[in-house]
């Protein structure tokens, strides 16, 4: 599923993000998806989310139920 296309984005989905100040290092951090912040259909760097923890980021992996994230540094 294309992480970069709004409509792939639904509610309470497990997905991983990067939030601004990780972007350097490629962390990520794994959660559910609360709200969804971006407003366009389509984002080059991904839809930015709001888990919910609070934490904001952008998609950067869609997460089958149960699966770690894998790191995406270098890509």
């Amino acid at each position: 599923m294309d992480r970069k296309q709004r409509e792939n984005i639904q509610r309470e989905q497990l997905v991983a993000v990067v939030q601004k100040q990780d972007q350097k290092s490629g962390r990520l951090t794994q959660g559910r998806v609360k709200d969804i912040l971006t407003n366009s259909k389509f984002h080059p760097h991904g839809i930015k989310v709001r888990l919910e923890s609070n934490v904001v980021g952008r998609v950067k992996q869609i997460l089958p139920e149960g699966q770690p994230p894998t790191s995406e540094k270098g890509q």
